[in-house]
């Protein structure tokens, strides 16, 4: 199986340190985002297995970055995994609506935990 691509769009250095280091032990290739702009701009030069995805984002928040990569294209089957500290039900009741296939928060899930939800989030949809 050939390495799947994760776009990780986060603005805390240190949580992507934390999770881009994760990710990489797990085996999978991992290309980081730290603002709305650049994450869109990768997403349209790329193919990724799957989009790690924090709503609070300077220039273009989560909610726009979202709409955009489920807009129907040759990548709107992408994974899409919000990874959010907003969770209040309707922001996750919002997120799936909008076509997230998992919403997490951040509080809730340890590093190995949030990699353990990717891995099956990829792995069983081949």
């Amino acid at each position: 199986m050939a390495n799947k691509k994760i776009l990780l769009i986060e603005d805390d250095p240190f949580l992507v340190d934390i999770y881009s280091k994760k990710l990489r032990q797990a085996g999978f290739e991992v290309v980081c985002a730290d603002a709305g702009k650049k994450a869109l701009e990768l997403f349209a030069k790329d193919v990724f297995d799957l989009v790690l995805l924090d709503l609070v984002m300077p220039n273009i928040d989560g909610w726009k970055i979202l709409s955009e990569i489920k807009k129907p294209s040759v990548q709107s089957e992408t994974k899409v995994i919000i990874f959010s500290n907003l969770g209040q039900k309707i922001e996750v009741e919002r997120g799936l609506q909008m076509g997230a296939d998992k919403y997490l928060i951040k509080a809730n899930y340890t590093p190995s935990e949030v990699v353990e939800e990717v891995r099956k989030l990829i792995t069983n949809n081949q």
